[in-house]
């Protein structure tokens, strides 16, 4: 019976326990995921704050857990909503772009939207442009619900007034941020008057509006704050509403900085002195004089007050006011203009309690350094960009005792004295930070801070170090860990095999330095090295094979771009500490099995570009003993010779984040198995290579891979339909300038990472997938150079997540004016757009004036017609416009000047009439490029009013009249081409007063991203040392020039070097100005084809920078000056079909590679090129004589002519008289002729006479 018993209560109890199990399952069933309701109300929330598809995590799946979606935190007990940041999700996550575009972003909130969220604590809506609420859908609603709300962040919205009172009713608020809005501090109930009602209340920032001095009259009421910011408002000149704020008992953060505040009365302060629970009062950046000090006396409680960028000026006479701030710990006094921190009456500080002070950008010289006893507590003193030159008596600073960091940083200190009263040195027992950048010391330096024992980290960067150092002088710094000395000109340690500071610095920079290659030998007695860094030291040839090598703490080890070179020593292997080593920019062979790096088991990158790969004994077959995170090898392979298969020790790596390939001439296959390996790799890039065959995909997917580049390769075939499956979370694919063909994949529309895509100068065809240009996350989409067809002018008015879009290049059609953009919402995010050389047709379109925050537009190169639409002018972001070979015509709307345009590019394009007025007055105008047009008239005065003009390209139109001295006032100029038109009259000589200055506005900027890992570990590694940069954006500045007796097209870095001047094929006459001369920086000269006289100018020897110079089909004479040998640039010299004279400049230098035709048509011109000796005959003894009744132009003198004439007169008639003397016959028939002619001539003017009268009557 007992037995029964207890099997029942056996069983029962394992039916309890059962039961138990299922109902805490239950429990786990119903609290693991979020509430429905609250899934399905973030997925209502999400079309509003998705920009940029940054909620594409909120997925539309039942039974989706909306707690692990990115931007939801939820209470872990009840799965229920406690935080909700839609911060910046509205518009684009630019600072600038937001400011600059509110106005046009406003939006109304509808608040009953958070509604469902019961428990939610923390709700961010910052950065979104909201300009308020719905009308009866204000924050108000949510007062009986969201009870738990306590955190709201409205900031960087385009909130007013009149929001507050709807948000006065959310009374569990303990923090609320306002800044940068349009709040003005109205008067009325319903202002901020009204935010007295939130009871709880203790951080408000109104930062970064519009409120005006009564604001502070507002704040009476919300006396449970303890944080007010009231930044850059417009608080200016005496506050006399101060008194506000006596009510704010438990205030404890005051922050009135940006504004204009000029004082606070006496009795303000006082009334200020009620808050006894202040603690930082921050008025930085305002327009207080030195009696603030005074008026400070009563804010006892302050511990931190900062008064930078204020008016304080000369001697603080006013130090008791701070002397009673006894709890007072940070002061921050810098970029005043103080001088001295003594009072007259000889008052001196007794901040006791101070433990930093800032004096950074003020006026202190050596004679007023002097700290009392008063600041005995004081740690840190910062006396950056002070007045402090020369030698520094430091003995004022011997009362602080308990520093421990100093900044002397910025001044033009050269030593220390530091022999003072009786001989006793400095001695900051406690300093362990010690920074003098930028200042004067020598190497001497050391010898006089051997007192700071307890020093860890001396900065001595830019000073005048110089030669060698001792390191005894470093042996007093015993417990010294960091030591800086880059950007000074060392170039050797002495170093001696026992030093106290050997065992302790672990860090060492010496970067841009100009080391001897023989400091490696004597550093390893620093044994506790564990950084150490020699970037751009100068220094050259092999790396010793001992010495350095007995590093065997090192970890760190950046040697890049230096001039090393050679095999790496044996000895290398001895740093098995090393993580990182970066050899980059250097000549050292490296073999392909990486066999020197084999030991090196802790090795996690290695960066190695743009050295050399070297082949070894095919025996070796060494493992590696690392596995590395990171590696980076561009540009090592410089043999064509060398077998261009991977290194071998990549085979053995399974641990990678980053490889960087790129430009190597690898071939073969794409190596997949990398991907294989390597399952936690991020990013590939395989750009610039020989890899052939169709791109083939690992065999298994993997998440973790978010850049490739394949680019700049020879793979053909289709673009695997699978990449997307493989690579889920690919942000980045590059696979430009391949042979792929086919369709683009359609699947890469669906790809929610996607960020970048490339696929630029291929053979793809097709169309282009509609949702590729309309999905949220795509941002830059480049598809120029293909075979691409079909119309996507639609598609684009509603690529609402696309910010550059480059379409140029393919078979697109269709005519853009025809579009209907009444059912489009225009895309609020594209920048910049490229449908050039397309098959575009009709009318420029009207609506493009809507695309508002254009930046950048290309539509060259297509069949557009008409004018330029007025609505191109509402473009006022607009920086670059290419129409470019079109068929338009009539003017350029004039309001063009209200643009801040830079590059105008309207070449080809059928224009008529004069130079627009369009362009008037626009000093934002860097690129003119007019070439190929039918204008007419001259170049008008106002040219002189672009005063950014850089490059003006007028070429082959019909303008006429003189070249104007107005372009001589462009001091940006310095690129001209007015050839092919009409020009006439002389070169102006004040054009040799132009600068031709590098100019880099002259192309577009960029900004370029290198990639970045999601682990901690190597992220510096990437940012500092990569190699690999992908551009924001793709549009280049292209300027077409001739020179060189060639068209050629200029870019990028060059175009920002290139100068020249191009007059050739006008009608100038005159002399060539010698003053052109004086374009030292110039590289292409053409006056060709013109009617100018005159000689060549000597001046044209100092044209040091000359590339081209062609002068030929003029009316030049004299002789080419032999100074102009001296131009060792010149490649291209031309004085053809001209009249010069004498033997041509002798054949050295870049004269001897000249032929022929750079001579050609001068009939006077010898030397051993034309074929004709220079003897006495001909020249140069013929020339030389004629040379002497010559003048400055070529001609016979006046005075020398008249008498030559004179004298040939005179015979003829003696001839004549003498033949007619001795012959008779000749003498009758000559008379005989004489009276023929007078008889004729009489009658003749008889006629005339009477004629004359007849008429005349």
């Amino acid at each position: 019976m007992m037995m029964m018993m207890e099997w029942k209560w056996y069983l029962w109890f394992i039916r309890m326990a059962v039961m138990l199990l299922v109902l805490e399952r239950c429990s786990w069933c119903t609290t693991d995921a979020c509430l429905e309701h609250e899934r399905i109300a973030l997925l209502h929330l999400k079309p509003f704050f998705n920009y940029g598809n940054q909620l594409q995590s909120w997925v539309e799946v039942k039974g989706s857990d909306c707690c692990k979606w990115k931007r939801v935190e939820c209470n872990t007990t009840t799965r229920r909503l406690i935080q909700l940041s839609l911060n910046s999700t509205k518009w684009e996550d630019n600072m600038e772009y937001v400011m600059d575009n509110r106005n046009l972003n406003a939006w109304y909130l509808n608040a009953s939207m958070f509604l469902p969220f019961e428990e939610l604590k923390r709700l961010y809506l910052s950065g979104n442009v909201i300009g308020g609420s719905l009308e009866n859908e204000g924050f108000g609603k949510l007062s009986s619900t969201l009870s738990n709300l306590e955190i709201l962040n409205l900031s960087e919205d385009y909130l007013n007034d009149s929001i507050l009172l709807s948000l006065s009713e959310l009374s569990s608020l303990r923090y609320l941020d306002l800044s940068i809005n349009k709040f003005e501090g109205s008067s009325h109930l319903r202002g901020f008057q009204s935010l007295s009602r939130l009871n709880n209340l203790e951080t408000l920032d109104l930062s970064g509006n519009s409120l005006k001095n009564t604001i502070l009259f507002h704040m009476r009421n919300i006396s449970s704050l303890k944080t007010l910011r009231l930044s850059a408002n417009q608080l200016k000149g005496r506050l006399d509403h101060i008194h506000g704020l006596n009510n704010l008992t438990n205030l404890k953060y005051l922050d009135l900085s940006w504004n204009n505040i000029e004082s606070i009365s006496n009795q303000g302060f006082q009334l200020l002195s009620r808050l006894n629970n202040l603690e930082t009062l921050d008025l930085s950046r305002n327009s207080f004089k030195n009696s603030i000090l005074f008026h400070m006396r009563n804010l006892s409680s302050l511990k931190t007050l900062r008064l930078s960028g204020n008016q304080l000026k000369g001697r603080l006479d006013h130090i008791q006011g701070l002397n009673n701030l006894t709890n007072l710990k940070y002061l921050d006094l810098s970029w005043n203009d103080i001088e001295s921190i003594s009072n007259k009456d000889g008052t001196q500080w007794r901040l006791t309690n101070l433990e930093e002070l800032d004096l950074s950008g003020n006026l202190f010289r050596n004679n007023t350094i002097s700290f009392p006893q008063g600041l005995s507590s004081l740690k840190s003193l910062t006396l950056y960009n002070n007045h402090l030159q020369g030698s520094l008596d430091t003995t004022g600073l011997s009362n602080l005792t308990n520093l421990k960091k100093l900044d002397l940083s910025g001044n033009q200190i050269e030593s220390f004295q530091t022999f003072k009263d009786g001989g006793r040195k400095l001695e900051l027992t406690h300093l362990e930070e010690l920074n003098l950048d930028g200042n004067l010391f020598n190497t001497s330096v050391f010898a006089s801070l051997n007192k700071l024992s307890n020093l860890k980290s001396l900065s001595i960067r830019f000073n005048q170090l110089k030669g060698s150092i001792d390191m005894k002088d470093l042996e007093a710094f015993i417990k010294l860990r960091e030591l800086d000395m880059s950007y000074n000109e060392l170039r050797d340690f002495v170093i001696h095999q026992e030093l106290n500071v050997s065992s302790n610095v672990e860090e060492l920079y010496l970067d841009h330095s100009t080391l001897n290659t023989n400091i490696l030998q004597g550093i390893g007695v620093l044994s506790s090295l564990k950084t150490l860094s020699l970037y751009d030291c100068g220094l050259i040839g092999p790396l010793p094979n001992h010495g350095w090598c007995d590093l065997r703490n090192l970890e760190v080890l950046d040697v890049r771009w230096n001039a090393l070179e050679g095999m790496l020593p044996h000895c290398f292997s001895n740093l098995t500490a090393l993580r990182e080593l970066d050899i980059s920019g250097n000549h050292f062979q490296i073999p392909l099995s990486f066999a020197p790096f084999a030991n090196l088991s802790n090795l996690k990158a290695l960066l190695s570009n743009e050295n050399k790969m070297v082949t070894e004994p095919s025996f070796y077959t060494s493992i590696p003993k690392f596995q590395l995170e990171v590696i980076s090898l561009p540009k090592c392979i410089t043999s064509q010779q060398l077998s261009c298969k991977l290194p071998t020790f990549l085979y053995y790596q399974y641990d990678l984040r980053y490889v960087d390939l790129s430009h190597n001439n690898f071939s073969g296959t794409v190596p997949t198995w990398l991907l294989e390996n390597n399952t936690k790799l991020e990013d590939l890039i395989l750009k610039g290579n020989s890899f052939t065959g169709p791109l083939t995909l690992p065999s298994a997917p993997n998440s973790k891979v978010s850049l490739i580049d394949i680019s700049q390769n020879k793979l053909q075939g289709q673009i695997p339909t699978n990449v997307c499956s493989h690579f889920p979370h690919l942000s980045h694919l590059f696979l430009s300038k391949n042979a792929f063909e086919g369709d683009i994949p359609p699947c890469l529309s669906g790809m929610k990472d996607l960020s970048i895509l490339d696929l630029s100068n291929n053979q793809l065809s097709g169309r282009v997938p509609e949702e590729l240009i309309t999905k949220n996350s795509l941002t830059i989409l480049r598809l120029s150079n293909n075979n691409l067809s079909g119309h996507v002018l639609p598609v684009i008015l509603n690529a609402n997540g696309l910010s550059k879009l480059y379409l140029d290049g393919n078979n697109f059609s269709g005519e853009m004016a025809n579009v209907d953009v009444s059912i489009s919402e225009f895309p609020t995010s594209l920048r910049e757009i490229n449908l050039g050389n397309n098959k575009f047709y009709g009318n420029l379109p009207r609506w493009m004036g809507n695309v508002s925050f254009l930046e950048r537009l290309a539509l060259s190169q297509n069949g557009f017609e008409g004018s330029i639409p007025m609505e191109f002018c509402n473009l006022n972001r607009l920086e670059f416009l290419d129409l470019s070979e079109n068929n338009l015509f009539g003017s350029i709307p004039s309001c063009f000047n209200t643009l801040n345009i830079k590059h105008v590019h309207l070449h080809g394009s059928r224009l008529s009439g004069p130079l627009p007025i369009a362009f008037y007055n626009i000093s934002s105008l860097v690129t003119l490029d007019l070439r190929g047009n039918n204008l007419t008239g001259s170049i008008p005065k106002w040219i002189g009013t672009l005063s950014s003009l850089s490059v003006l390209l007028l070429k082959d139109n019909h303008f006429h009249g003189e070249v104007p001295v107005q372009l001589c006032k462009l001091d940006s100029l310095n690129i001209i081409d007015l050839s092919q038109n009409m020009f006439s009259g002389i070169i102006p000589s004040c054009l040799g007063n132009l600068t031709l200055s590098t100019e880099t506005n002259k192309i577009l900027t960029d900004s370029k991203i290198s990639p970045r890992l999601t682990g901690d570990g190597l992220v510096k590694t990437l940012g500092a040392l990569g190699n690999y940069y992908y551009p924001e954006g793709y549009l280049e500045e292209v300027i077409e020039f001739t020179t060189k007796s060639g068209f050629l097209s200029y870019e990028g870095n060059i175009l920002t070097y290139m100068t020249g001047i191009d007059l050739s094929c006008n009608n100038l006459t005159g002399h060539i100005p010698p003053e052109l001369g004086n374009l030292s920086e110039i590289y292409s000269l053409n006056l060709s084809h013109n009617k100018l006289t005159g000689v060549i100018p000597s001046s044209f020897a100092k044209l040091h920078q000359i590339e081209s110079l062609d002068l030929s089909y003029n009316n030049l004479s004299g002789e080419i000056p032999n100074q102009l040998v001296e131009l060792n640039s010149l490649e291209v010299f031309s004085v053809a079909y001209n009249n010069l004279s004498g033997s041509i400049p002798e054949p050295k230098a870049q004269f001897g590679t000249f032929i022929e035709n750079s001579y050609e048509g001068n009939l006077f011109l010898c030397g051993a090129i034309l074929h004709k000796s220079c003897s006495k005959t001909d020249s140069p003894s013929t020339i030389s004589t004629l040379s002497e009744y010559k003048g400055e132009d070529g001609l016979i003198g006046t005075y020398d002519f008249c008498v030559s004439f004179l004298v040939s007169y005179v015979v003829v008639l003696l001839t004549i008289f003498v033949v007619l003397y001795i012959n008779q016959y000749w003498r009758r028939v000559w008379f005989s002729l004489i009276g023929k002619c007078i008889t004729t001539c009489r009658y003749s003017n008889v006629g005339n006479f009477l004629t004359y009268h007849i008429f005349k009557q």
